[in-house]
């Protein structure tokens, strides 16, 4: 996939133009194909270059410079893809996105702390892994909705008729439902003035739970570094991106030194992060 190319198309695509050619240098220290996102950043990246490049510069705000990210990667090449990497990655810190009915993002920065980054160094499928989990969850939902019409999986429980599912299709029910209360309890918590950071660790090992016994995109190498991780002090983590190899992050927001050090000692390579602003111009 050629996102340079499909940049210059999506930025022509919503009005600016380019008299002038230019030749360009990339670096980056972010994995590739490890799901962290590295296709985002390029894209976005790529997208407020072309901004400042154009002939009548359109001074696009971090929140356009995502939704032509997200273009660039996704809607031009028709993939399985969400929205999330490319405006978490134009806006920056730490943000909650809704997609649905409208797009709608609030921006939370609480002083989080530290996260160790451990890739594993296994390759990935990511557009594979992302096609079966569509295929899979658009089958389901196309079940329940035959049986339950007026079906809202944001706030469905219990009371669903689940009779014309098969016991895969009920597991990934129930865990695409866990993973969805637990991404509100952990909003709830992101919210409040003074966080609890055990609870975030907490939130983020359960979710890795779903991640690995439900939709199974876990590997034997990842395993051993979280619990590598959490030996060391870590208080919580899961796997990152679509899954099946590449990376998974580790909270430790005091002390992530050792946390670092105990994912090399099982042959992953680390990098300790912290949230930051979104894409920007450096002169």
């Amino acid at each position: 996939r050629d996102y340079f190319k499909s940049g210059i198309k999506v930025c022509q695509n919503a009005g600016i133009t380019f008299s002038n050619g230019f030749e360009c240098d990339v670096t980056s220290e972010i994995p590739i194909r490890a799901g962290t996102s590295s296709s985002s950043a390029i894209s976005v990246t790529w997208i407020n270059f072309l901004s400042q490049m154009a002939d009548e510069p359109p001074h696009w705000d971090q929140k356009k410079i995502g939704e032509l990210a997200y273009k660039t990667e996704v809607e031009e090449f028709n993939e399985p893809g969400g929205m999330m990497d490319q405006y978490s990655t134009a806006i920056g810190n730490l943000i909650y996105l809704e997609s649905e009915p409208t797009l709608s993002i609030k921006t939370l920065n609480p002083n989080l702390g530290a996260f160790v980054l451990g890739d594993s160094c296994e390759p990935k499928d990511t557009m594979g892994i992302l096609s079966r989990c569509r295929e899979t969850r658009l089958e389901l939902f196309e079940v329940l909705k035959n049986m339950n019409p007026n079906l809202n999986i944001h706030t469905c429980g219990d009371e669903l008729d689940l009779s014309g599912l098969n016991e895969d299709q009920k597991t990934l029910f129930y865990g695409t439902v866990q993973n969805r209360d637990l991404l509100n309890g952990a909003l709830a918590e992101l919210e409040k003035d003074e966080i609890d950071h055990k609870k975030i660790g907490q939130y983020l090992t359960k979710h890795h739970s779903v991640l690995r016994d439900v939709l199974q995109v876990s590997t034997s190498k990842i395993e051993l570094m979280m619990d590598a991780a959490q030996n060391a002090g870590a208080l919580g983590g899961k796997i990152n991106g679509s899954g099946g190899g590449g990376c998974m992050f580790a909270y430790a927001p005091e002390n992530p030194e050792p946390v670092a050090e105990a994912i090399e000692s099982v042959g992953g390579k680390s990098y300790i992060i912290h949230s930051d602003e979104g894409t920007k111009v450096l002169i």
